[in-house]
């Protein structure tokens, strides 16, 4: 994967003093009483901010917030974010009350080099989503160069991640090139053998996904719910679990091709029950084979697919892991995942092994397991990253290869 990075720029543009970069960042960050309750996404936008910054460029942030629907909604606003994003600088942030137009341009125009400006939710406007060439013309008029640092919303064909991006001059900024570079070492172009975990409620939800790994990996673990409809497939006892009863079929064309194409399905070889989830719930362990209650569900894989996972990634060279093994949110249920996330760590930290995980879940698996900053990359990017593990084109992303 080539693509178009800040590195290029001066090259192309020649010397990017004075000059105004549009940088696509992502501050859809969490909020509660109109302060922000989570600036981690501010501070993955820093390394561009400062690039451009230290070039004497001018930086224009162009972001999103919640779901305003092409309606401006006060309570959707941008402005919140001035004041952590000016703490996290060292450097003012002026705002402007429109991404587009005469409030926009005056903003700009007051900038000295070097300064930054956000401006307002880009949603506001109905053709944001549309990706509606008018609107692309009005944000690009405000611009000299384009820069995507928002791999999180990559997977949109929205006018401030695609359309802008064939208007201007386009780059990827330095956390979209770290996650995009972080991406091609774990399936674009990894070093294998490669093992791939999938976990999660539901096959239906990660069809696409599985049908495009047991092409690309040697082994493949399924974990969660997922697993129970996969043991269900192969006419094994699942009691009361979550499962997809109708996608057995489903499930056995799954492990019929990924057989046909030399992938090895890995699937729990035990299993932790329990009549509810709840904390610190009474349960036993069984193997998966044997027979059990019907008020009983499966919640977590056991110890032996626990070390069973762990000799597949001492295996393997490279790590790709998306859902939990189990229902970790609720103790003793993260055991499997805690677990198998700290080998993985341990892995990495010993240059055994390179593992990139990703999507909502497992981000919260991994903050819980604590291994988040052991690991070799973890995406924040839910709906990007599972579209990228399927082997989706990402319009946010096409726009910016070489």
């Amino acid at each position: 994967m080539t693509f178009r990075t800040l590195e290029d720029a001066p090259h192309s543009l020649g010397d990017l003093a004075g000059k105004t970069a549009l940088v696509r960042v992502d501050f859809n960050v969490p909020m509660e009483d109109g302060k922000v309750t989570d600036d981690t996404r501010l501070r993955v936008a820093l390394p561009t901010i400062d690039k451009l910054r230290n070039a004497g460029a001018k930086v224009a942030l162009l972001a999103h917030f919640d779901r305003p629907k092409g309606q401006r909604v006060p309570s959707m606003s941008l402005r919140p974010v001035v004041d952590d994003l000016e703490r996290l600088l060292g450097a003012p942030v002026r705002f402007a009350d429109d991404c587009v137009g005469d409030e926009a341009k005056a903003v700009l125009a007051d900038l000295d080099a070097g300064g930054v400006a956000l401006l307002e939710n880009v949603r506001f406007h109905a053709g944001e989503e549309k990706n509606d060439p008018a609107f692309a013309k009005q944000l690009a008029e405000l611009g000299d160069l384009y820069v995507n640092d928002a791999f999180s919303a990559a997977h949109r064909a929205h006018t401030s991640t695609e359309g802008l991006a064939r208007l201007l001059p386009a780059f990827a900024g330095e956390s979209m090139r770290r996650e995009l570079d972080a991406l091609d070492a774990a399936l674009g172009n990894p070093v294998k053998p490669v093992l791939g975990i999938v976990g999660g409620a539901k096959v239906s939800t990660k069809l696409d996904l599985l049908q495009n790994l047991v092409g690309k990996l040697d082994r493949l673990a399924i974990g969660g719910g997922m697993a129970n409809t996969f043991l269900f497939a192969q006419g094994i006892d699942i009691g009361g679990s979550l499962a997809e009863r109708d996608m057995a079929d489903t499930a056995r064309s799954i492990m019929a091709e990924a057989d046909a194409k030399g992938c090895e399905i890995l699937l729990p070889i035990d299993v932790v029950v329990a009549t509810e989830v709840t904390p610190g719930a009474e349960t036993r362990t069984v193997l998966a084979r044997e027979p059990i209650g019907n008020e009983e569900k499966i919640l977590d894989a056991g110890p032996l697919t626990a070390e069973k996972l762990i000799k597949a990634m001492a295996l393997s060279k490279t790590l790709i892991w998306n859902g939990p093994l189990g229902v970790f949110e609720v103790p003793p249920f993260d055991a499997a995942t805690v677990k198998a996330a700290k080998a993985a760590a341990e892995m990495v930290r010993a240059n055994a092994l390179i593992a990139v995980a990703g999507g909502g879940d497992t981000v919260a698996a991994m903050h819980h397991a604590g291994v988040v900053d052991d690991m070799t990359f973890v995406s924040t990017a839910g709906g990007a990253f599972l579209e990228w593990m399927e082997g989706k084109p990402l319009p946010g992303v096409e726009a910016l290869k070489a």
